[in-house]
């Protein structure tokens, strides 16, 4: 039965869009929007209160995984980066950019690897400033780079979001199916769309690149990047800082830059094993995954901190994780109430939202709307998956690519059983939608800034030079998870 509460959520959930079409940021909305459901469904204020409070502690619980997990590998990161290791990492792949057309693929792979475990946000800096300026003195035109990092990092990485599964847990959750499958959905479709948009993005500049002959031209923009990534301050004092370390100290970085690597790798194999090798194997269903990557991160964190000094350690590493919970807070911080009010909608968590009893039935707004208008919906999975791939685009307009996900997970678990379509389905199309038009790849007022600025391009032209790739290549991986799934 529909009732005024179902009609306020309703009401709220396309102000919701409405503001992200607007390119705003909806936790106003949300917030508002939850108080209001709350105090029309108990009848009185204070339990809007109470829900507002609720829905936020609710959410912040369930995502709380999400916040360790970024900030151990941060913190990681950020040890690595104080005994030299995260640049010796990469260095060596200097040596295989050997012309452009070969920079082009290398820049992508390498971002893709490292955005996989890092993410690509902490990732670029490090990338701009070492591989941008080789890649670019070989003839690799600046926004073939900046594309090629652009579309493997923030779009294939981010969107399949496989090692952290935090992406596919927020998507998971909304949708009221399990992580582990929305995240193996996720990925194929984010290397459907990924190797369709990279090509695309290749055909589109393969006659631009010139030979590395090309000198005075090449070594300009090479130059221009060279400067642009010597303005990184964080990059610029770790570099300097590095050589004033002592040998034993350097002798421990060059070790760290193979352990780590290693051990990622050894991460990716366990649990990829681990979804064929049976009960034996142990799983990685829901946050395990998360966990085995976390656990080791740290592991990895307290050596790493040891060795740069044994008895700063102490202190060093609650430095180190301190950076990676303000990173951490300031990606994720503004999903929680967003989140929280998506949560309000699922009848799995509106019961300790809106503070009911045991023996009360908990109300699903979303799922009763969706199945009152039902007979007005096409039962037809083509308009359904495109919808709500449109969706997820809309909602990443406002330049995250994860607050989009609550809504577009809550409406594939409300739409999926119209159309006969699985909702994890239907969920990591809604993911690719939003984490690829958000997390930055199509919109300039994302992290895309941070590329276009490392590669010394227009932050406003990158963006649409990526757009007809990555329109083709959500359109390709949507209709391949139709016939797939």
């Amino acid at each position: 039965m529909i009732t005024s509460s179902h009609l306020m959520y309703a009401f709220i959930t396309v102000a919701v869009i409405v503001v992200m079409l607007f390119r705003r940021g909806v936790i106003i909305p949300t917030l508002i929007g939850t108080f209001l459901v709350g105090w029309i469904y108990k009848g009185d204020v204070i339990s809007g209160f109470k829900a507002v409070y609720n829905a936020n502690l609710t959410a912040a619980k369930e995502l709380f995984t999400i916040f360790l997990i970024i900030t151990f590998m941060v913190a990681l990161l950020a040890s690595l980066r104080d005994i030299g290791a995260d640049r010796r990492m990469i260095r060596p792949i200097q040596k295989l950019i050997v012309n452009g057309h070969v920079a082009f693929f290398v820049l992508a792979a390498v971002t893709y690897v490292i955005s996989l475990f890092f993410w690509p946000t902490p990732a670029v800096p490090l990338i701009g400033a070492l591989l941008f300026p080789a890649a670019i003195r070989v003839g690799l035109p600046p926004m073939a780079a900046a594309m090629s990092v652009a579309l493997a990092g923030q779009g294939m990485a981010l969107s399949s979001d496989y090692v952290m599964q935090i992406a596919p847990m927020l998507s998971a959750k909304g949708a009221g199916v399990s992580t582990a499958l929305v995240a193996d959905k996720a990925m194929v479709l984010s290397l459907i769309t990924g190797v369709v948009s990279i090509m695309g993005a290749y055909l589109m500049h393969r006659k631009a690149i010139r030979s590395k002959s090309d000198a005075p031209v090449v070594q300009q923009e090479a130059t221009v990047t060279e400067l642009k990534a010597a303005t990184t301050v964080e990059y610029a004092e770790a570099a300097a800082a590095t050589e004033s370390l002592s040998p034993s100290v350097l002798r421990w970085s060059k070790i760290f830059s193979v352990l780590v690597p290693v051990s990622m790798l050894g991460v990716m194999i366990v649990m990829a094993a681990s979804k064929f090798g049976g009960a034996n194997m142990g799983g990685f269903e829901g946050g395990d995954g998360a966990a085995f990557i976390g656990g080791v991160a740290v592991i990895l964190l307290i050596l790493s901190c040891t060795v740069f000094s044994k008895i700063s350690a102490l202190d060093k590493i609650g430095d180190h994780l301190t950076e990676g919970f303000v990173f951490a807070f300031k990606a994720m911080g503004p999903v929680i109430p967003i989140a929280g009010f998506f949560f309000l909608g699922n009848a799995d968590f509106s019961k300790s939202v809106l503070s009911l009893a045991d023996n009360v039935q908990a109300p699903a707004f979303l799922y009763d709307l969706v199945m009152s208008v039902q007979y007005a919906i096409p039962t037809n999975e083509f308009f359904t998956a495109f919808g709500i791939l449109l969706i997820g685009i809309i909602a990443g307009l406002e330049g995250s690519g994860f607050s989009g996900l609550p809504l577009t997970g809550s409406l594939s678990g409300a739409l999926a059983p119209t159309v006969g379509m699985d909702p994890s389905t239907l969920a990591a199309i809604g993911q690719m939608g939003s984490v690829w038009s958000g997390g930055g790849t199509l919109i300039a007022w994302s992290s895309l800034v941070a590329v276009a600025g490392f590669a010394g391009v227009s932050v406003i032209e990158l963006a649409r030079k990526n757009f007809l790739p990555v329109c083709i290549g959500l359109i390709v991986s949507t209709i391949a998870a139709m016939l797939l799934w």
